[in-house]
């Protein structure tokens, strides 16, 4: 096992990952940039190296910055988090390279599934289902107008090596579709560096459905169920739960072996997710996510298993130690994102936090870097607490979820919590009759003026 670990990230997962390092009697080595040098979890760990400035690039995306950190602590292994360095090839290969170990997949994993395209081609020859698409990118707006011929409008325009929401764009007829081109092009090789897309067709009223799977890369493969993510605003998830209350045993058990079928067939290693969009009875792959994901907890929560422990187990040789049949799915669990926000507007708040109060009790958790006095940065991602509840039914879980939203305080900034509250109040939410596309009307909805 690892003497020493270096978290290559901040914030909640920085922290989440830290408390699994200390459970396992592994030492830890905080990375932060100058903006978070009062984090919680630069306090916590112990050592310390500041690697740059606020901005991501001269800090958490500093890759010379990291790996010398690790060289002069004395680590073993570098966790990358989510985010930031997590699905980047290079940096894993460069962290190998190095003589540390990476704990992860491997590179190759890693850059077949982070193209978009060659992801979903993959996913074909593995026999999962997909989305009618372009098959293949689109290198130019005629291609684009054959491709969305032969698909059927509406289509959605898509970043080949993006996510998160980043360089998609809907199409629903031929004019639309050559703006929509020029502007996720853009946008593309802005964040991604890398404007390549493609084009599949836009289902109206999907789920998104998620299968967390971890395997040991010595033949030991298993998933730890689905997770609902389908409470999402312009792509980006806001409650996730598990399991689905759209699905039934059938099929549960049939998108589960479809994806450990898959991932065993590649011997793969470590965590991962392959996510799917869902419609009247379908399952459609979308992409695989090579590392930890922020909805992690939900799945840690119906099926008992720490699945960052078990990342840092895989990634220092060892085995799952068990199989598919020793894993027992019970109970549900909700996660609802916190993010520092105006909750109309949606607007970044960073600032000082004045007041903080985590709500506590039966089946409620929270992961966070928040405490009174801290200052959340400008310069990241908003996301600054998780609030998981865990329940023996899908109705005791909601009920501790609401309870749970009334005790929680966040001051000094704008957060999303007036949101989650007014989700526990909705009756389709409480039912559980959702689509991807259902909390953009949701909103819509609750703003000044609307029609009730």
């Amino acid at each position: 096992m690892f003497e020493k670990v270096l978290i290559a990230n901040r914030g909640e997962i920085a922290l989440r990952i830290l408390r699994a390092c200390r459970e396992m009697g592994i030492q830890t080595v905080a990375v932060h940039s100058t903006a978070d040098s009062d984090a919680m979890h630069v306090r916590l760990a112990d050592e310390a190296v500041c690697i740059g400035p606020p901005a991501p690039r001269e800090s958490y995306l500093n890759v010379p910055a990291i790996l010398t950190a690790a060289t002069i602590t004395n680590a073993d292994a570098i966790h990358p988090g989510l985010g930031f360095l997590a699905e980047n090839a290079d940096f894993a290969a460069m962290v190998e390279e190095h003589g540390f170990a990476f704990i992860g997949p491997t590179p190759e994993h890693i850059r077949l599934m982070g193209d978009k395209v060659q992801a979903k081609l993959a996913a074909r020859r593995l026999g999962l289902p997909t989305v009618p698409d372009s098959e293949g990118a689109v290198a130019t707006v005629e291609a684009a107008l054959d491709a969305a011929q032969r698909i059927g409008y509406p289509v959605l325009v898509k970043a080949a090596g993006g996510g998160g929401g980043r360089g998609m764009r809907v199409a629903r007829g031929a004019d639309q579709l050559k703006g929509a081109i020029s502007v996720a092009r853009s946008e593309a090789k802005a964040f991604f560096g890398n404007d390549a897309l493609y084009l599949e067709k836009y289902l109206t009223q999907p789920r998104h459905i998620e299968m967390q799977i971890l395997c040991d890369g010595q033949g030991g493969v298993v998933h730890l169920g689905e997770r609902d993510c389908s409470i999402q605003r312009s792509h980006q998830k806001i409650v996730e739960e598990a399991l689905s209350p759209a699905l039934n045993a059938e099929e549960r058990a049939y998108i589960g072996k479809l994806a450990t079928d898959a991932v065993r067939e590649i011997g793969y290693r470590g965590a991962g997710t392959l996510e799917f969009l869902y419609e009247e009875g379908a399952f459609y792959f979308i992409e695989m996510n090579t590392r930890l994901q922020v909805e992690h907890p939900v799945s840690e929560m119906v099926s008992g298993v720490d699945i960052v422990r078990e990342q840092i187990r895989i990634a220092a040789g060892g085995t799952l130690g068990y199989t598919q049949a020793d894993i027992r799915l019970a109970g549900h669990a909700i996660e609802c994102r916190i993010n520092a926000e105006h909750p109309e507007t949606f607007l970044p708040s960073p600032g000082r936090i004045d007041e903080y109060h985590a709500p506590g009790g039966p089946g409620v958790r929270v992961d966070s870097h928040l405490y009174s006095g801290y200052v959340v940065p400008p310069h990241y991602d908003s996301l600054v607490a998780k609030l998981i509840c865990f329940g023996v039914t899908r109705n005791e879980c909601l009920m501790r979820v609401r309870r749970a939203l009334a005790e929680f305080v966040i001051g000094g900034i704008e957060t999303n919590l007036a949101l989650h509250r007014r989700l526990l109040t909705n009756h389709d939410f409480l039912d559980g009759r959702y689509d991807v596309h259902w909390l953009e009307r949701f909103v819509t909805s609750q703003r000044p003026g609307a029609d009730s």
